[in-house]
């Protein structure tokens, strides 16, 4: 359900930005569904984006993605949003006993205010390779190695200009926040915002979005989004003070109990 005044059509182009920004190498089409099958850890990159109705039966196009994720040895996801395909989807997937899995929201700025806040002192903004800060920001997750090698490999050939960037304290290069940012066009989307656990509570990541999302207007970007589980609350109140509100949701939908 789209839960903002913004137009439909700007949505639309945010939900394809997001699935551009998230495009794997491991991806195939099935009956007008995109599969994405990576190894890495987000969802995203690795459930179906049920694009287009399609013309086989549900069941017999289920059964051929299911075949993939087994092949690939990874859980299948059906990722639901406003924009799915069929509309009834979602309604048949829980008739067919498959369980729902995480609440995300789409949260956009269609403006926000221009000066980036002050770096604190004593610290450094730093620019990453994707490989770089694949590795980190799976060391802070904890993510093993395969999980950061996929995303290394996602962001390294990604169909869109991904920064990754980090917070790093000059005097002993400790880094307490990281985050990313993916343009297309006028859009820019924050991606893998986590801060140290040993440096929250400090406006950190509010300062690192404020810094991105800076360079981003200096660029052309003019609307912001990026993609948060409801019930992170303290990361949805760092959101709301840069300028950002709910937009849509989504759900991802598996036949496996437990999956993740």
């Amino acid at each position: 359900m789209l839960s903002t005044d913004l137009p439909a059509a700007l949505l639309s182009r945010i939900e394809d930005a997001g699935i551009n920004a998230s495009a794997p190498p491991q991806q195939r089409w099935v009956d007008g569904w995109l599969l994405r099958f990576s190894p890495g850890k987000a969802k995203r990159a690795r459930c179906i984006n049920a694009v287009a109705d399609g013309r086989l039966p549900l069941a017999e196009r289920l059964a051929l993605c299911e075949a993939v994720f087994r092949e690939a040895g990874l859980p299948m996801f059906v990722r639901v949003t406003p924009f799915t395909r069929p509309a009834e989807l979602d309604a048949a997937l829980a008739q067919s006993g498959y369980h729902v899995i995480d609440d995300t929201r789409v949260m956009v700025a269609p403006d926000w205010p221009a000066p980036a806040e002050v770096m604190p002192r004593g610290f450094a903004l730093e620019r990453l390779t994707p490989a770089e800060f694949a590795e980190q920001v799976g060391a802070l997750r904890g993510s093993p190695a395969t999980q950061r090698r996929a995303h290394a490999e996602r962001l390294a050939l990604s169909p869109v200009p991904y920064e990754g960037w980090v917070l790093r304290r000059r005097d002993d290069g400790h880094i307490a926040a990281c985050g990313q940012m993916a343009t297309e066009a006028d859009l820019v989307g924050l991606y893998d915002v986590f801060t140290h656990p040993g440096s929250r509570g400090q406006g950190l990541a509010r300062v690192l979005c404020s810094q991105l999302l800076a360079r981003a207007r200096s660029r052309g970007a003019r609307v912001a989004y990026l993609q948060v589980e409801s019930d992170n609350h303290p990361a949805r109140a760092v959101y709301h003070r840069l300028g950002f509100a709910d937009a849509y949701a989504y759900h991802y939908r598996s036949p496996e109990p437990g999956a993740h």
